[in-house]
């Protein structure tokens, strides 16, 4: 038997499969945290498989102590993981997090973030009673930050941020009703 994350949702998009992290998705993820383009979100070429081991242990943890987390984002046709996005609030962030990560770079410019992220607004919104939801972005990361202004979110310079050693732009992401289709 495989143990697995019970009573997490599953969402699904016109491409993807938003569902709970697997131990199986470890080798899709190590290439990503292990590489240059996870250096905004804790990884980097510096990094090694432990490192990966415990992201992925990050991700399925936050379910149980919070009750919502990161999902793995999975083609729809082939099951492929292909990133990871979700509501994300660790006990030193100021507000309730969107975040997300594409893990190949193969994936980038195809529109997968955004709609992901378009369908966890609707969750966060509808199913878990978020009167809110921001993204904290790295000033380097022009990537997401492009991505967050195709989501319609707005800079919010007041809003506080996590501690960190790179500065944080905070972008609110429309209320509910504004939510895109």
């Amino acid at each position: 038997m495989i143990p697995r994350l019970a009573d997490t949702p599953v969402l699904t998009t016109e491409r993807l499969i938003l569902r709970a992290p697997q131990a199986s998705d470890f080798e899709a993820l190590v290439p990503f945290i292990t590489s240059d383009r996870a250096r905004f979100v804790g990884g980097g070429a510096d990094k090694d498989l432990g490192v990966a081991w415990r992201v992925l242990a990050i991700f399925a943890g936050h379910w149980h102590l919070r009750g919502y987390g990161i999902f793995v984002l999975a083609d729809r046709v082939s099951g492929r993981p292909m990133g990871s996005a979700g509501p994300w609030h660790p006990g030193d962030w100021p507000e309730q997090e969107l975040g997300w990560t594409l893990w190949d770079a193969a994936d980038e410019g195809k529109g997968y973030a955004r709609e992901a992220v378009i369908a966890l607004r609707r969750h966060v919104y509808d199913d878990l009673g978020w009167p809110t939801a921001v993204s904290y972005i790295d000033d380097r990361n022009d990537r997401s930050l492009a991505l967050a202004q195709r989501l319609g979110c707005t800079l919010d310079v007041d809003a506080a941020r996590p501690q960190r050693d790179a500065p944080l732009q905070v972008w609110r992401h429309p209320a509910p009703s504004g939510v895109a289709a």
